[in-house]
């Protein structure tokens, strides 16, 4: 992969999306429908304000291609709210692209996804992000507390990773992968945050309410850490116990999802070209 040469010379362009042929005809149906879910997945983030310009990433499982594994993840240079099913670039587990495309990939994308696809295949989808309230909580020594309902959703499934520098070195992926374990959300250290899902719908409805968790923390903590009553981890087993079911394929993905994609329409079509 020669893209950190690519961009320290400054050759290489991002095309518009807009104008990119159409790969419907080019893949598979199931192919296509999961790059419309990952599309629609990107712009959602953006109608929530979950968003570094181009510096995060999400990324979905495809299925088996004669033995070889492979996912959709986006082109380096696109803005969330502009991804579309066509720009997305399909990678091996190795980094190589395996289709035709204009775009390159992130590489620090590539070691975070990479790692968790190769060793969890229950992650049919990955969602990071870096945003100013997971940032926040990912500095603070006792992470995400258990304040609020929205973080007493989570806290159970929730494991943590420290820093080390922008993740470029791939031997970090074993360590990645030993810290998140079984769970479905990981804490990076002075970082972001990020959540496992079977489908796009299910890792998205995690980051709601882990991303809701860190900004409701933040904004209480405004008001001093002696003022704020902090739940038992009795009373966090018991909700997460009442909140498992949303978080099942056919429950949360079915409740919640539709709507989403009824609200994508209305506010930003087109993620489907």
């Amino acid at each position: 992969m020669n893209t950190q040469s690519a961009l320290r010379t400054g050759g290489f362009s991002i095309p518009d999306p807009a104008g990119l042929p159409s790969v419907k005809d080019m893949v598979s149906e199931v192919e296509w429908d999961l790059r419309c879910e990952l599309a629609a997945t990107y712009r959602l983030c953006a109608l929530h304000g979950w968003t570094d310009l181009v510096f995060t990433h999400i990324s979905a499982r495809l299925p088996d291609e004669n033995g070889e594994e492979r996912f959709l993840i986006n082109p380096y240079g696109l803005m969330f709210d502009e991804m579309t099913a066509s720009a997305l670039v399909k990678i091996d587990l190795e980094g190589n692209i395996c289709s035709d495309t204009p775009y390159f990939i992130n590489p620090a994308g590539f070691t975070i996804h990479s790692a968790i696809h190769t060793a969890r295949h229950d992650a049919g989808c990955v969602i990071h992000v870096h945003t100013p309230y997971g940032v926040a909580v990912s500095v603070q020594t006792g992470g995400l507390r258990r304040y609020t309902q929205f973080a007493m959703t989570v806290t159970n499934d929730l494991a943590y990773h420290d820093y080390e520098g922008i993740a470029l070195n791939l031997d970090e992926r074993s360590r990645i992968v030993a810290d998140i374990g079984d769970k479905s959300l990981l804490m990076l250290r002075n970082h972001g945050t990020l959540t496992v899902g079977p489908n796009c719908a299910i890792a998205f409805l995690r980051m709601y309410f882990l991303e809701n968790a860190c900004k409701t923390q933040i904004l209480a903590q405004a008001a001093g850490t002696e003022a704020l009553h902090e739940e038992s981890q009795e009373m966090a087993d018991t909700v997460a116990g009442q909140a498992a079911g949303a978080f099942t394929q056919g429950m949360g993905d079915n409740l919640v999802w539709p709507g989403l994609m009824r609200k994508l329409a209305r506010q930003n079509p087109g993620h489907d070209r």
